[in-house]
């Protein structure tokens, strides 16, 4: 049996990788006539959070969270929307259908298996990003975590080495 791409999970953290990423994932909505939906997944650790609400207090910390996190995100949004449309200007013969943009702050990981378990996707699309001597050798933890727990098709890019940081 062959199988059908017609939804593709797009996560990006909006690095090169991930541009690069990109290039793969309409590749294949353009020859699969598949929609995209793009994740960007805004990391909050509990030590970040555990930090500032020690310094400014756990109420202070929330009150201003919830006044100023939406802009963020909104303008994480925006600029994703930009990304999309100059990549297909880039590529006008590729045409494909960006069905929606989630911008999230939480775990990236777990934000990513959470999605691609709600969605009817067929494929998650993600850039790999290694750190430092074990580069070449490893995938990023947070691909990594998603691939070993994520029940659908993970494809996950690298940067050429010529490119990598």
């Amino acid at each position: 049996m062959i199988p059908e791409i017609n939804k593709i999970l797009y996560t990006t953290d909006l690095s090169e990788n991930a541009k690069y990423a990109f290039g793969y994932a309409m590749s294949l909505a353009n020859r699969y006539g598949a929609a995209i939906t793009i994740l960007h997944v805004l990391h909050v650790s509990p030590t970040s959070y555990s930090l500032v609400t020690g310094i400014i207090g756990e109420e202070e910390w929330d009150e201003l969270r919830q006044s100023k996190e939406q802009g963020v995100l909104d303008k994480i949004k925006d600029g994703i929307k930009n990304f999309c449309m100059e990549a297909s200007a880039e590529v006008p013969s590729c045409s494909f259908i960006t069905d929606e943009i989630i911008v999230k702050t939480g775990n990236p990981a777990e934000e990513i298996l959470l999605q691609a378990d709600a969605g009817d996707y067929d494929l998650v699309v993600m850039g790999a990003r290694g750190h430092g001597i074990m580069t070449g050798v490893m995938v990023g933890s947070i691909s990594r975590r998603v691939v070993k727990r994520c029940k659908k098709p993970v494809l996950v890019v690298h940067l050429p080495e010529r490119k990598m940081e």
